[in-house]
């Protein structure tokens, strides 16, 4: 299994004899390392022209456009699937990866737990990743004869053109709702961003859209297939949330391992993709997919239950709780916090959902980054009415703290990190994983 160093770089340090530099953001800082380590010409779009240095209005588009027209037609029998959205990215687009192999079709995944093939290969430092690593997966997907890849599709990787130029053969939307703010300003241009991956549809390619979301139905699109409860393609009829997720899709029976019904949208993306690939045995590959790591792991307890989850939005960490209510027996506690230098707007209204809908909230750190956690944390306050909260700003300390309060058939629930095994305070990247700590608890 090979990894692909095509002749264009963006990072000055991977630079050989020969190769193309593309100067990207502070990537203008290093052109002088760029040419010592035997770039042949460099590309620009601020700073002077001269020797071998060419000026362009947008370096990604110029990359994106290089890329395209040297190395597509190396990819061009690979068939892309886009997954966009708030939530559900991760989940539906992991649901797909697991579904095509089981379905004997070998497929690739890139997104937020990292690049998979037949098995995880590495972490990826964004959801999306920039184009360029983009056709590196993309030729080494090739080389291992595959023949899909789904991939994670952000608003930032929109908007910043890194999957310019990609053709898709499927695309889907799974909801709109309140994120990243903070770089959209508002969430008119946050649905503008991400309506781009429709426009990138091959001719005879499918959009798959959730109508039963307001920004869903927004999307016009000649070819696509409609979810709803009510008027759609695929309608789902009813459902239970009880010991079994079960659900009626089109009058047809299903089951799945996964809880709450927003998975039951993110499995109906899965068997629309089965049934447009003339899959035979859906019903059991259905029944039998795991959840994608770090998305509603539960771990047991004595007699109770610790779940581990992503959801670091106020409508996934609404979707978490009222998910666990379903088949809870005794009480929901939750541990929580936000990132630093991110949307503080989500803040109060994050904790606010968890205080209302749980027994007890521990506040605790994220990701701080620059901010101080405490500071995070007094935002978050601001928007809880009751006193069913507690401080504990270690997250390592919280989550024992959770721990020591579960009794029987209770429920903790370990929210905004997931599969992530770090956290950043400052500017250092530390090791910490949730699960490892939610372990190291269960050992003593």
């Amino acid at each position: 299994m090979g990894v692909f160093f095509l002749n264009i770089k963006i990072d000055s340090r991977k630079v050989k004899k020969g190769d193309i530099f593309v100067a990207i953001g502070n990537g203008h800082n290093y052109i002088v390392d760029a040419f010592r380590n035997g770039a042949s010409k460099v590309i620009i779009e601020k700073g002077k022209v001269g020797h071998n240095i060419i000026k362009v209005r947008d370096t990604r588009v110029y990359l994106a456009n290089y890329l395209k027209e040297k190395y597509y037609n190396k990819i061009n029998d690979l068939k892309l699937i886009g997954v966009t959205g708030t939530n559900g990215k991760t989940t539906t687009a992991y649901l797909i990866y697991e579904a095509l192999n089981k379905a004997k079709i070998k497929c690739a995944y890139i997104g937020t737990i990292g690049f998979y093939l037949n098995d995880k290969v590495r972490d990826l430092e964004n959801t999306t990743p920039e184009i360029l690593d983009i056709y590196e997966m993309l030729l080494e997907a090739i080389e291992n004869n595959v023949k899909f890849v789904v991939m994670e599709v952000s608003s930032h990787a929109l908007s910043t053109n890194r999957v310019l130029g990609l053709e898709f053969d499927y695309a889907i939307f799974t909801n709109l709702t309140e994120e990243h703010l903070d770089y959209h300003k508002n969430m008119h241009n946050y649905f503008k961003c991400k309506k781009k991956l429709f426009k990138q549809i091959k001719e005879d390619g499918l959009g798959i859209i959730n109508i039963d979301d307001k920004y869903g139905k927004r999307i016009k699109l000649k070819n696509k297939i409609t979810i709803s409860k009510i008027k759609g393609n695929y309608i789902l009829n009813d459902y239970s949330l009880d010991d079994k997720t079960k659900f009626i899709l089109n009058n047809k029976k299903y089951e799945t391992k996964l809880k709450g019904l927003y998975n039951i949208y993110n499995m109906i993306n899965v068997i629309i993709l089965l049934d447009e690939l003339g899959i035979k045995n859906k019903y059991k590959i259905i029944k039998n997919l795991d959840i994608a790591p770090g998305r509603m792991e539960i771990i047991n307890y004595k007699k109770s239950f610790v779940i581990i989850d992503y959801a670091h939005t106020p409508d996934a960490v609404l979707n978490i709780i009222k998910a666990v209510k379903d088949f809870a027996k005794s009480k929901i506690y939750v541990i929580i916090g936000c990132g630093g230098n991110r949307d503080k707007f989500k803040r109060p209204i994050m904790a606010k959902i968890a205080s209302e809908n749980s027994d007890l909230v521990i506040l605790t750190s994220d990701n701080p980054r620059d901010e101080d956690a405490i500071d995070i944390i007094n935002d978050m306050i601001k928007g809880i009415d009751k006193d069913n909260y507690q401080i504990v700003v270690n997250r390592k300390d919280a989550i024992r703290k959770g721990m020591q309060l579960l009794e029987n058939d209770d429920i903790l629930l370990v929210l905004g990190k997931g599969h992530e095994k770090y956290q950043i305070i400052g500017k250092d990247k530390i090791f910490f994983d949730d699960k490892i700590e939610i372990k190291k608890c269960i050992r003593r």
